[in-house]
């Protein structure tokens, strides 16, 4: 995918998720923040969290995008296997990790391992229902005729399919959009011709757009902050309740009169 990002349609792709990245994360506190491959993203360069990591899976990121720039350590393994303890991660990023993931499933159940609950988790993916999907999946159709136009590595997943994985790992997807939605074009100058359908996209067919981007909420059932709920209706209970007493002297049945 690295090469496919040079193109103009991935350097428009890219420029668009790293505005909603940038915008998701600044308000996000907490400790320990990971970012899971996609090294041209600098998905943390706009958090304050002052552990930062960029996890890939395969080679150090390529000249220009070192650890410097993306203000983050790079930490080489396997997506499926973080070097990680369970529940340590304030703050998760995923651009495009899972569908270029060898095993989605297990790599999305590693990175709720090592989320605390209540942390954030970042995911971007491309849109197999949007104009970029079928022209991609035209050129699979017909290859004699016309070359794919996104890179032909990795699985799409959809948008509703991640969330309901998302679902069955009690994540709830607190904010969810959809970008790009100008035609599969390969040169910048019809990009940019076409980049009022962004506006357009937006509010006519929203999730037509060529990438989504989401923000989840790690949630554990059975967790609630109810401490001081709980005392207040244990004095309740402990309260007597209060009883006439009659100051009356009555006569014992075994009493003598």
């Amino acid at each position: 995918m690295t090469d496919w990002l040079q193109t103009p349609p991935g350097q428009y792709l890219l420029t668009w998720q790293q505005a909603q990245f940038d915008a998701a994360v600044v308000d996000l506190f907490g400790f320990h923040a990971l970012q899971l491959g996609l090294p041209e993203l600098q998905g943390l360069r706009s958090n304050r969290m002052p552990h930062r990591w960029l996890a890939l899976d395969a080679s150090p990121p390529p000249a220009g995008a070192g650890a410097t720039a993306l203000r983050a350590e790079v930490v080489l393994c396997d997506f499926d296997a973080l070097p990680f303890e369970s529940g340590s991660l304030d703050l998760l990023l995923l651009p495009h990790a899972l569908e270029l993931a060898s095993d989605p499933h297990e790599a999305l159940r590693e990175a709720e391992r090592v989320l605390r609950p209540e942390g954030r988790m970042v995911i971007s993916g491309l849109n197999p229902a949007s104009l970029w999907g079928l022209r991609q999946n035209l050129g699979r159709a017909w290859p004699s005729r016309q070359q794919a136009f996104l890179p032909q590595q990795g699985e799409f997943i959809g948008y509703w399919r991640l969330r309901d994985w998302l679902r069955l790992l009690s994540f709830e997807v607190e904010t969810a959009q959809f970008g790009a939605y100008v035609p599969p074009l390969r040169t910048e100058r019809w990009l940019q011709r076409w980049s009022w359908l962004e506006t357009v996209g937006s509010r006519w067919w929203p999730v037509l757009g060529a990438v989504y981007f989401l923000v989840a909420v790690k949630r554990v059932r059975g967790m609630r902050l109810v401490g001081l709920e709980r005392q207040r209706r244990q004095n309740k209970r402990a309260a007597a309740a209060p009883v006439a007493v009659s100051r009356q002297h009555k006569t014992s049945f075994f009493e003598k009169p």
